[in-house]
């Protein structure tokens, strides 16, 4: 573990335990609540392409601070190709946005690699979520992600929402197949229908495309660097 990772982990403890203690005849103003959702659990493709892939985050905290758990991953062919955990302190800082600090450590592809991250997450106007992060890790390594995505009612029950996701690196990791520049785009349409709030099967079409030197590295193995599958999944949240 690198030294921005401890000292990171410092400053998440400190600031959570330094929040402004609530007086107890307020308690129930402003209660520590728990939040858990499998925003995506799915399976993409068909035969012998099939890919199972997840996106889930959980939080516990009050109205302006709180502790998030976020995962995401890939697993095909019986293995897993891609496992990403992050563990981030979030502040509020104005409306409807949160200022995030923490770490992320990539379980797969091996080697494992370890970052600080420094984001904001929060809802834009016309009511887009977004989600952007930077990340510093071992040997001068540097990244950048923004995501994106919309929720449009069509009625009571069925939601279809527009996604993406960018990727950026600052140096070449040829250990893991990642190039220097934008890296990958993800796209994707999922179209859900909510039996009840909390439980929502899914259908939908995700598009990906890898560039530059990752692209190259994709190559290399013979891996495609340009992806369309279709996919059916739920989505689950306490």
């Amino acid at each position: 573990m690198n030294r921005g990772t401890v000292i990171c982990i410092a400053l998440m403890c400190a600031a959570f335990l330094l929040c402004p203690p609530i007086a107890a005849g307020h308690a129930e103003d402003d209660p520590v609540l728990i939040m858990l959702m499998l925003d995506e659990l799915e399976r993409r493709g068909s035969g012998s392409d099939k890919e199972d892939s997840w996106d889930a985050e959980a939080w516990i905290g009050k109205d302006l601070d709180k502790l998030w758990v976020k995962s995401q991953g890939e697993r095909a062919a019986g293995r897993t190709k891609h496992a990403e955990l992050q563990f981030l302190y979030s502040k509020a800082v104005a409306t409807y946005w949160d200022f995030q600090i923490g770490v992320r450590q990539d379980l797969e592809p091996s080697p494992s690699r370890s970052w600080t991250v420094i984001g904001f997450q929060g809802l834009a106007p016309y009511f887009f979520d977004i989600d952007a992060a930077i990340f510093i890790g071992e040997s001068g390594r540097t990244a950048l992600r923004f995501e994106a995505e919309y929720e449009l009612l069509l009625t009571q029950r069925l939601v279809l929402t527009p996604e993406i996701e960018v990727n950026w690196y600052g140096k070449d990791d040829p250990a893991i197949g990642v190039g220097s520049g934008l890296s990958d785009v993800e796209a994707g349409l999922r179209l859900r229908y909510e039996i009840r709030r909390e439980f929502a099967p899914y259908i939908g079409v995700n598009w990906s495309r890898l560039y530059g030197d990752t692209a190259d590295f994709a190559g290399a193995t013979g891996r495609h660097s340009s992806d369309t599958e279709f996919l059916i999944g739920i989505r689950v949240w306490y």
